[in-house]
């Protein structure tokens, strides 16, 4: 169950760095973590908070409305990590927000208790509050590859987020001292605030170093929750001059018959959706007792049932989608519908298949008297 936030509490989530330690073609914030961005994983542990503020690189502005747009505030970042957490803030200023905790983007695996933690301390009445570990192997001094010194590991602690405080202080203290920090507990601590030590986590790694992807993934394999669902739809020919498949108009010398738009391709992809959220079928959301779906837009019913798996905090592995006719041909369509699918879910189009086969001539598709469809959707949550 999601940690629900106390009112007035708001969460920023930083994700404007570049990340260039941790290798690949793409900012870490932005890679895959067992199909799932690490930024997704991030954000959505905060899913029970009312205010979510994403912080982002200019240059990621796109994505970050692609994917989050809707449920969170896009803040385009600064130059460095300070200026960027003051955007996120000077976002929240004048909201009635009491409250923020503040958070690393790439941080995807932070639990509820680390979050619990830190919003117990603020609600007690500390001004400042963030989860830490205590550093419990030897330290040494270093240089060219020697060990120079040691140095004792006393009262020493391995910072994490998310960091919380009282709004005002902290929004004081960005905005009075300008330059960049460690993080924002140290330009607390230079406003003069004192803050409480809440408990960290071993999983809440922050994603520094290529093999931390590894480590993370073997994290989430102990709590990984994987559902397929599978749809199967048809509709009958008859009068028109078209048909819509997985959403592009295909000429034909028959239409479909529906009480929406008939796309038989769509419809079994949004039940297979369903099917794997144990959320029933297209007919238990969108009644077609109901006429204000009458001829409606089938890509109402499929955007529904990708943002359904993603509130409750399922990421998307594949989806398949076969279509059972002997006409339209189908081939110099399907990469176009695999687009027209993508765009509609926001899952990403080598993610999604698209392919037809025939009855041979067998059935009512063999007769030209219909098409149908089966697809199947895995998701994932971990």
């Amino acid at each position: 169950m999601t940690l629900r936030a106390p009112a007035g509490f708001a969460v920023i989530v930083t994700a404007a760095g570049r990340g260039s330690r941790a290798g690949g073609d793409a900012p870490k914030q932005w890679r895959s973590l067992a199909g799932r961005s690490v930024l997704a994983r991030a954000l959505a542990a905060f899913s029970g908070f009312d205010r979510v503020v994403l912080v982002v690189h200019p240059d990621d502005m796109g994505n970050a409305i692609r994917e989050f747009s809707g449920a969170v505030t896009i803040v385009s970042g600064g130059e460095t990590r300070a200026s960027s957490v003051r955007n996120g803030l000077l976002s929240l200023r004048g909201s009635g927000i009491s409250h923020v905790l503040i958070h690393d983007g790439a941080r995807p695996l932070v639990g509820d208790d680390v979050i619990g933690g830190v919003i117990e301390a603020l609600t007690a009445g500390a001004l400042a509050a963030a989860p830490a570990l205590p550093v419990s192997d030897a330290l040494w001094r270093g240089d060219q590859g020697m060990v120079t010194g040691t140095a004792a590991r006393d009262g020493l602690y391995r910072a994490q987020t998310p960091q919380g405080f009282s709004f005002d202080h902290i929004l004081t203290a960005h905005l009075e001292h300008s330059h960049d920090a460690a993080d924002d507990v140290e330009l607390a601590r230079m406003a003069g605030l004192q803050v409480a030590i809440t408990t960290g986590s071993e999983d809440n790694l922050k994603i520094t170093y290529p093999a931390d992807f590894a480590r993370a993934e073997r994290i989430l394999g102990t709590a990984m929750d994987i559902r397929l669902g599978n749809g199967y739809d048809v509709h009958a020919f008859g009068p028109g001059d078209h048909v819509w498949l997985c959403g592009v108009q295909i000429p034909h010398e028959a239409g479909l018959v529906g009480h929406s738009d008939a796309d038989v391709g769509m419809h079994a992809l949004t039940d297979a959706i369903y099917g794997a959220l144990a959320q029933g079928d297209i007919g238990r959301h969108f009644p077609p007792s109901d006429p204000q779906w009458k001829g409606a837009d089938s890509a109402i019913f499929l955007r529904h049932a990708a943002e359904l798996a993603r509130s409750h905090g399922f990421s998307f592995g594949n989806c398949d989608v076969t279509l059972i006719c002997e006409a339209p041909k189908i081939g110099p369509h399907a990469a176009a519908m695999q687009l027209r699918l993508s765009e509609i879910t926001g899952i990403d189009a080598d993610r999604i298949s698209v392919k037809a086969t025939t009855s041979e001539r067998l059935g009512f598709t063999g007769r030209r008297e219909g098409i149908a469809a089966i697809a199947t959707a895995a998701l994932m949550k971990g």
